[in-house]
């Protein structure tokens, strides 16, 4: 079993983040495999809802490519 934690707090170190470690470690304990994800670290544009995609009658991941 693969358990993957995504931490969207920009502090790594803080409440968010040492709660999601804790909850690997429970994890790791039972024989997961674990991998924690800070959205702050990707590259990262998300929907802006300029409603492109309702005008054209496409969806997003269409206006996308």
């Amino acid at each position: 079993m693969k358990v993957i934690a995504i931490n969207g707090s920009p502090r790594k170190k803080w409440n968010t983040a040492t709660l999601l470690e804790k909850a690997l470690e429970g994890a790791v304990s039972e024989g997961a495999e674990t991998e924690i994800i800070h959205l702050y670290d990707l590259n990262f544009k998300g929907c802006t809802s300029c409603f492109a995609c309702k005008l054209k009658g496409e969806t997003a991941m269409e206006n996308a490519r």
